[in-house]
C-alpha cells in the first residue's frame, strides 16, 4: 500500500483515491483541473486491500473514489461505509477508445469480457457500425470473483473460440500478458475521470455545506483609459457603458447574482458558491471573458473572493482582483478562505492551477527577496509559477517565456536574484548559431518539497 498525502487548506474537500498505480497517475494528473479537492492516494488491489486502512481512510476524507470497479465491488462486501463513495463506470469514452484499439489490432472476430456490462458493449460496436461474432460474458458470483478464475475464463474462451479478451482489471490484463493470450484493458479517459469527480464533488456534506456560502466578485475593465480615448464622442462611450453593463447583466443572470456599478471601470457581484462552482465548472471556466474580447474588443479582470462572513469575502475579492491585474489583465483569480489563491481561472477547461499563500513565512527567505527588489506576494506567485513547471534550471529566455515576460527583464530579474543568492549559475548551453552561449541558473529558492 502506497499513500501520498499534501498539504492541506481548510476550504478544500478531502477525497480518498483508490486503485492501481497507473490510474492514480492518471486520476492525480486530471485532479489539477479540481483545485477544491485535496487527495490522499491508495493503491490498492484484490491482494493487498486491506479493510482496516480503509476504515481509517473514512475518518479522514469526505469522499472516495475507486478508479476500478473491481476493488470498490470487494470493499463493498467488506466495508460498511458511513461517506460517499464512488466509483469509475467502464462505459464512456474509456470504453470506446479500448474497443476502436481492439479492432485495429486483433478484429472483432470474438470477444472475451469481465467487468464491463454486455448492454454498454454492444450500444457502442452499435454505434460503430462494428458486430462481434460472439461476445461471451464472464457472470460475477456473489462472494466476489477470484483473478485466477477470470484469467482461466478468459484463457478457455481463447484456446476454444479464439477470442480477444476485453478486461476492466489490472491484475487481469498482466495475467493474460503473462501467457500471452491478446487483451485490451480498458482504462477511464480523462473525461470520463472528470465526470467522476464531478460526480464525487457534488455528494460531498463539505460541498452541500458550502452551497449558499457568499460569494463576492469584482470586474474591472482593463485600461479603461485607453478603451474610452478610442471614441471621439461622448455619446459612443456611453454606449460602450450601456453594453458592457448589458453582457455583465446577462453574466449574472446565469450566476444567478447580483450586479453593482462602482462607478467607471469597476463593478461588484454577489452570487452563491453552488451556483458559481456549478456555473465555472469547478473554477474552469468564465465564457465572459472572451465574449467581451470579442464582441467589444475590450478585455476584464476578474476577483473572486471566498469568506466565512461577507466582509472577509469582500477583502478577499480585492486581493484577488489585484493578482489578476498584476497578470496583465483578461484573467480571473480567486481567493479563498485562507487566503490562498487559486487561478487564472481560465475560458477552457485544461488550466493547470497555480496555488500559493499570500504570506511567507520564511523569515530568511522574506529578507532576501526583499533585498532583490520583491514583495511576498511576488515571490510566492512566481515560486507556485516555476514550481508548475517542476523545472529549477533556466536560461534567461526559457525564464521570459515562463513568466510571461520579456527576455530584456528577465535578465535584469536574474542580476538582482544573483546579488541576493536566490540563483547560481550551474552551466552553459551553447546555441547553434553565431553568439555568445546562454547561462544556464539554477533556482535554488525554490526546492522539490515546496512543488504543489
Amino acid at each position: 500500500m502506497t499513500t501520498q498525502h499534501n498539504a492541506s487548506y481548510d476550504s478544500e474537500i478531502q477525497i480518498g483515491i483508490i486503485g492501481p498505480q497507473p490510474l492514480i497517475e492518471l486520476t492525480s494528473e486530471t485532479l489539477k483541473s479540481f483545485p477544491n479537492f485535496q487527495p490522499q492516494f491508495y493503491n490498492f488491489n484484490s491482494l493487498n486491500f486491506n479493510s482496516e486502512a480503509l476504515k481509517d481512510l473514512m475518518s479522514h476524507v469526505d469522499v472516495i473514489l475507486f478508479t476500478e470497479y473491481h476493488v470498490y465491488e470487494l470493499a463493498k462486501q467488506q466495508v460498511e461505509f458511513s461517506i460517499p463513495v464512488h466509483h469509475v463506470p467502464l462505459m464512456g469514452t474509456g470504453l470506446y477508445r479500448s474497443l476502436f484499439l481492439l479492432q485495429n489490432s486483433y478484429g472483432l472476430k470474438g470477444l472475451s469480457v469481465d467487468t464491463v456490462e454486455l448492454k454498454y458493449v454492444e450500444q457502442i460496436l452499435l454505434e460503430l457500425g462494428e458486430q462481434a461474432k460472439e461476445i461471451y460474458i464472464y457472470k460475477k458470483h456473489s462472494q466476489g470473483s477470484k483473478i485466477q478464475k477470470i484469467i482461466e475464463f478468459h484463457r478457455q474462451n481463447y484456446l476454444t473460440y479464439d477470442t480477444v479478451a476485453l478486461t476492466g482489471i489490472q491484475e487481469v490484463a498482466d495475467g493474460l500478458a503473462e501467457q500471452e493470450i491478446p487483451f485490451e484493458w480498458v482504462t477511464p479517459t480523462q473525461q470520463d475521470l472528470i465526470v467522476s469527480l464531478e460526480r464525487a464533488l457534488l455528494a460531498t456534506a463539505t460541498r452541500r455545506n458550502k452551497e449558499a456560502q457568499i460569494v463576492f466578485g469584482l470586474i474591472n475593465i482593463d485600461n479603461f483609459k485607453g478603451v474610452v480615448e478610442r471614441f471621439t464622442s461622448e455619446h459612443d462611450v456611453q454606449l460602450l457603458k450601456l453594453n458592457i453593463q448589458q453582457m455583465l447583466l446577462d453574466y449574472m443572470k446565469q450566476l444567478d447574482g447580483h450586479l453593482i456599478n462602482l462607478g467607471g471601470e469597476e463593478y461588484s457581484f454577489i452570487t452563491t458558491r453552488g451556483i458559481f462552482e456549478r456555473e465555472t465548472r469547478g473554477y474552469k471556466f468564465i465564457p465572459l471573458l472572451q465574449d467581451t474580447k470579442n464582441e467589444l474588443d475590450i478585455t476584464l479582470s476578474m476577483g473572486i473572493g471566498f469568506g466565512r462572513t461577507a466582509a472577509e469575502a469582500g477583502n478577499h475579492a480585492r486581493l484577488a482582483l489585484r493578482q489578476s491585474k498584476e497578470l496583465g489583465g483578461n484573467v480571473c483569480y480567486i481567493v479563498r478562505e485562507d487566503r490562498s489563491v487559486l487561478g487564472p481561472v481560465d475560458i477552457t477547461t485544461h488550466t493547470q492551477y497555480e496555488r500559493y499563500d499570500l504570506a511567507i513565512t520564511d523569515a530568511e527567505l522574506l529578507e532576501r527577496a526583499e533585498k532583490a527588489g520583491m514583495s511576498a506576494a511576488y515571490m510566492t506567485k512566481l515560486m507556485a509559477r516555476v514550481a508548475r513547471y517542476r523545472k529549477f534550471d533556466y536560461t534567461a529566455q526559457e525564464l521570459a517565456s515562463t513568466l510571461k515576460i520579456t527576455v530584456r527583464s528577465a535578465h535584469r530579474i536574474l542580476l538582482k536574484w544573483m546579488d541576493a543568492e536566490l540563483v547560481e549559475i550551474v552551466g552553459e548551453e551553447k546555441v547553434t548559431h553565431k553568439g555568445r552561449p546562454r547561462r544556464i541558473y539554477r533556482l535554488s529558492f525554490i526546492d522539490d518539497d515546496e512543488l504543489f
